[in-house]
């Protein structure tokens, strides 16, 4: 069974592992900033307290969002980025006021914004832009996990309370269980990140960046024909790109031929195409997510499973994950473009849950870091006890 992301006003009757907000009665709207690549996001997500027709909800009001894009051949740097986010997030904060209709943005109850981890530039870029907002309008501040957002933004999209998360991305690729107000890494690349792999690749191809370099690879693979051989590199729990992705250079450089050539059969042995080279990655990377999301799934006794980032948008991603949770009886929690991908709205998701809960950010601790780890959270509203991950 595959649950995806929902429309409109979100339940949190599912969320059976959240504690109970300090002020359920009360409404509560929040502004959420995103910058730490090459997205910049702003979001206003309210809360709804429960009536007598309907329980309690979290409702996306806004959600707009800018990406830099590189030319084709090159990746994003630090620099250009924060520049890209600078020229944007004030028409962003209006566009997203606006749509949220929020009149007086000094009623908003809190500014959350990302505080890592990321590029350095973009997000001193948007936590500045926080900062200044906070002191403009008199409200506060509450520094957010870009990771656990992605995982409190799947969590309420999808319904999902308890499930084993596979955070995949540009920056990041970690196999994720709750346990003890942590959320604990059971699995993690040792070198780069799946997404930042598929990047590499993409300009080694020439591959163009708009709308994104994944995406262009997964609609290439659809052409695909043939299965190259590539390394699989799965250490226990932890995965290895590196060797992937000198392996598949090589390929482009020495055995690649273009489509012409492929459709005459004047291929040689060992020659493909870009598109054979795009399927074969996918397979040969997906397989090994899948491999060990399931060894997680046994080792916590769990059935669900919930992927986020942007690599997480990918179908034939979800599709393989689909096959092996059902085999095991479970079910998949699957996003769609507009929470996989960096956004505002999950930093307001997982700020929110902060925010009523008693977390404040003072202005002299609103600092970022670029290593700011998923594990390092104190994740205060859900239940301390011992879930899935400590069995």
């Amino acid at each position: 069974m595959v649950t995806t992301a929902k429309e409109g006003p979100c339940s949190i009757d599912s969320l059976k592992s959240n504690i109970a907000v300090l002020e359920p009665d009360k409404q509560v709207t929040v502004l959420g900033i995103e910058g730490s690549a090459n997205k910049i996001g702003v979001g206003v997500l309210r809360y709804n307290p429960a009536t007598p027709s309907a329980g309690a909800s979290y409702e996306t009001l806004s959600n707009p969002r800018k990406t830099y894009i590189s030319p084709p051949g090159f990746g994003f740097l630090p620099r250009e980025t924060a520049w890209h986010h600078q020229n944007h997030i004030v028409a962003l904060i209006k566009t997203a006021l606006r749509e949220a209709s929020v009149a007086d943005p000094r009623k908003l109850d809190a500014i959350t914004f990302t505080g890592g981890p990321g590029m350095g530039g973009p997000l001193q870029s948007c936590a500045v832009a926080a900062r200044t907002l906070s002191l403009l309008w008199g409200v506060p501040l509450v520094s957010v996990n870009h990771c656990v957002a992605h995982i409190e933004m799947g969590r309420v999209a999808c319904g999902a309370d308890d499930p084993v998360a596979l955070y995949v991305s540009g920056g990041n690729t970690q196999v994720l269980a709750y346990s003890d107000r942590r959320y604990r890494i059971f699995g993690e690349t040792i070198d780069i990140a799946i997404g930042n792999c598929l990047d590499r690749f993409a300009r080694a191809i020439k591959l163009s960046n708009d709308p994104s370099p994944g995406y262009n690879i997964e609609q290439l693979a659809k052409k695909g024909k043939r299965l190259v051989e590539l390394p699989y590199v799965v250490k226990g729990m932890d995965v290895s790109f590196s060797g992937i992705l000198t392996s598949v250079e090589g390929i482009v450089r020495n055995k690649m031929v273009d489509d012409e050539t492929a459709e005459k059969g004047e291929l040689k042995e060992g020659q493909c195409t870009a598109a054979d080279l795009c399927f074969s990655l996918q397979e040969t990377l997906f397989a090994m997510l899948v491999e060990i999301t399931e060894r997680a799934m046994s080792q916590c006794g769990q059935t669900s499973v919930l992927i986020v980032g942007g690599v997480g948008c990918n179908k034939r991603l979800q599709k393989m994950m689909e096959v092996m949770v059902s085999e095991r009886g479970g079910s998949l929690c699957a996003m769609d473009h507009r929470y996989c991908i960096d956004n505002g709205a999950m930093i307001a998701q997982a700020g929110i849950f902060a925010y009523q809960h008693g977390i404040r950010t003072p202005l002299n601790e609103s600092t970022v870091s670029q290593r700011f780890r998923t594990d390092q959270v104190d994740v205060v509203w859900r239940e301390a006890g011992v879930s899935s991950a400590g069995n």
